[in-house]
């Protein structure tokens, strides 16, 4: 096998329950907020390093957002990764997954690639759609929820993915991509060599021209969904307790049910 392209995707959130929103365009604020890494994308930089010491290569992670998100690429890079690049335009702003996944998809064609490793999902959209989505953009087979990379020989790899009631294995040629839960690994604390690496790598930084991509396929202006509304619901007060024998409370809650049609 020659030497292994992994590619690891790796978003930058918001780090605080305090989150701003743009009123015109409804989409999260990025800009000057605190952030950190996705906490999923972090056993997906370890595995993606794990493997290539165990089959060579090379781990570029890539990311999409403002500048400021150079600092979580960074931080893969502490960890081990080779290379990390950033996608990073004005005309990215307010991207639906969709969009996401097409400018990740354009720039991952272009660097080129074996591997691609993603965490299960976002933690402040909680969608696990941008990971598919990336593979039927590049039209390579995908498993999700992988718990473990059992075997990879001769292009073609084995891994387990969580079930609801256990788990499945599954085998798939090279190129694929994997979206991995926190049970996959236990992601290493970085050494100060692999911080003073990260603090100087040149971090690339690509954008739609040196991608050479459709300006209304780009952004909020490129993704077929739109926050129409957002609005904290409305909290109720009316609340019935039921105390005492547990299996009195059960009955008299099944009645109250009743009472009220729900059941």
């Amino acid at each position: 096998m020659d030497a292994l392209r992994i590619v690891t995707c790796v978003k930058q959130v918001p780090e605080t329950t305090d989150v701003r929103v743009n009123p015109e365009t409804n989409t999260l604020v990025r800009e000057g907020v605190p952030s950190m890494v996705n906490p999923y994308d972090l056993y997906a930089v370890e595995e993606a390093i794990r493997i290539r010491e165990k089959h060579g290569g090379k781990v570029t992670a890539i990311s999409m957002g403002p500048p400021q998100a150079e600092q979580v690429l960074r931080e893969a890079v502490s960890m081990g990764a080779d290379d990390a690049i950033l996608l990073t335009d004005p005309a990215f702003a307010g991207s639906d997954t969709w969009a996401t996944a097409l400018t990740l998809a354009t720039a991952i064609r272009k660097l080129g690639f074996d591997l691609i490793i993603c965490g299960k999902q976002a933690i402040d959209g909680d969608t696990a759609q941008v990971g598919p989505e990336l593979a039927e953009f590049l039209d390579v087979p995908s498993v999700t929820f992988v718990s473990e990379v059992e075997e990879l020989a001769n292009e073609c790899l084995k891994v387990r993915r969580m079930m609801e009631d256990g788990y499945q294995v599954v085998e798939s040629s090279l190129p694929c991509l994997l979206t991995v839960v926190k049970e996959i690994n236990e992601p290493r604390i970085p050494s100060l060599r692999g911080k003073l690496r990260a603090k100087s790598t040149d971090i690339k930084l690509w954008d739609s021209s040196l991608l050479s991509m459709d300006q209304s396929r780009v952004g909020l202006q490129g993704s077929p969904t739109r926050v129409i509304r957002i609005f904290t619901p409305a909290k109720k007060k009316n609340v019935k307790l039921f105390t005492g024998d547990p299996s009195d409370s059960v009955k008299s809650l099944l009645v109250h049910l009743k009472e009220k049609g729900i059941i």
